[in-house]
């Protein structure tokens, strides 16, 4: 009788050699753990996984310079009169009657945005904006809030002398009529509208910054008009009104460098990415004030027709628009003076 020739795949014949080996006493080599993996998908060994980089090994981020986070994105000038231009009037069509903002070409602005390789700039700054028109709009035009977003890198603003109705105030001093009150006399006046002031500014920091998270917004002081070494007389104001006018100046910018310096330490103590920082103009126009040789600051302008001082009266000139945008300039580099936290 024949005995049927059974027929073993390759796994079977292992299995009959491992049940031989096993009889004999012989230690398989399936009894290995590769083996066993290879043959019966059985004991293999966990595969390792890669080790997670260790996060003190990454490579550092580099902190923005100044210079580099004001310089990243767009460049906005928003403001009043003094960030506008009126005042610095150089060519016909800066003394176009329907040019409501009355922007002019050599404003600061112009030059600031020269001197730096922005991605792109914009001029926004109106004549006569109080801070609340800055962000519900002026003249017909859309609020200047509505002209920054996140790309935003660099904002410079004037703002705050309409709010004090500071050109009000020096037409009081200069135009003497038998009904007008003296200078200083408006003194209460000024201080209830300044208290007023040194509410509104942090509502509108606030706003800008939550518009332009990433944008250091450099606000500028105002220059004193009148010179506080000579005195010099002119301009129907006397040496006495004159100081006090630079008094009241000195208080603006009081109030603007404070409420600066309490946005700021609000972005930073939030960890902000932007700055708020102040350009004290105070003494930019020394030995160039009303009534020098070279003056950077317009006198008084009378209007015949209706007897007031015209909107350029006591507005910077060309030159001192020039010297306004090295004030910018200047500050553009130093910075705000703590670590911005921009990387690149």
């Amino acid at each position: 009788m024949s005995i049927p020739r059974i027929r073993l795949g390759q796994r079977g014949r292992a299995v009959a050699v491992l049940v031989v080996l096993l009889a004999v006493g012989i230690t398989p080599l399936v009894a290995l753990p590769a083996v066993r993996c290879e043959l019966f998908g059985s004991g293999c060994p966990t595969p390792v996984r890669a080790a997670k980089a260790d996060p003190a090994e990454a490579p550092e981020r580099r902190a923005l310079t100044p210079l580099e986070a004001a310089t990243q994105g767009t460049y906005v000038a928003l403001g009043d009169s003094y960030s506008s231009g009126l005042g610095a009037e150089a060519t016909v069509a800066d003394q176009n009657p329907l040019e409501r903002c009355q922007r002019t070409s050599r404003a600061y602005y112009h030059q600031v945005a020269r001197s730096f390789p922005f991605k792109a700039s914009a001029f926004w700054a109106c004549s006569g904006a109080t801070t609340r028109q800055v962000i519900t709009g002026k003249s017909g035009e859309p609020p200047q809030l509505d002209r920054i977003d996140a790309n935003t890198s660099l904002i410079t603003i004037s703002i705050g002398g309409n709010d004090v109705g500071f050109s009000r105030v020096l037409a009081g001093c200069v135009i003497k009529l038998p009904w007008a009150r003296a200078c200083s006399e408006q003194g209460r006046d000024v201080a209830t509208r300044m208290a007023e002031l040194r509410r509104s500014l942090p509502d509108l920091y606030t706003r800008i910054t939550a518009k332009a998270p990433r944008a250091r917004v450099i606000v500028m002081g105002y220059p004193r008009a009148f010179s506080e070494v000579d005195g010099a007389s002119g301009d129907n104001i006397s040496v006495a009104d004159q100081r006090w006018l630079n008094a009241r100046a000195r208080e603006l910018n009081e109030v603007i460098r404070e409420t600066v310096a309490e946005a700021d330490e609000r972005v930073a103590a939030t960890r902000g990415a932007g700055s708020v920082e102040f350009a004290d103009a105070y003494s930019t126009f020394a030995g160039h004030e009303v009534g020098s040789a070279e003056p950077y600051m317009n006198g008084l302008a009378i209007s015949v027709s209706s007897l007031a001082a015209e909107p350029r009266s006591f507005h910077p000139t060309v030159k001192g628009h020039e010297a306004l945008a090295r004030l910018f300039t200047e500050q553009i580099r130093k910075g705000p003076g703590r670590p911005l936290q921009q990387y690149r």
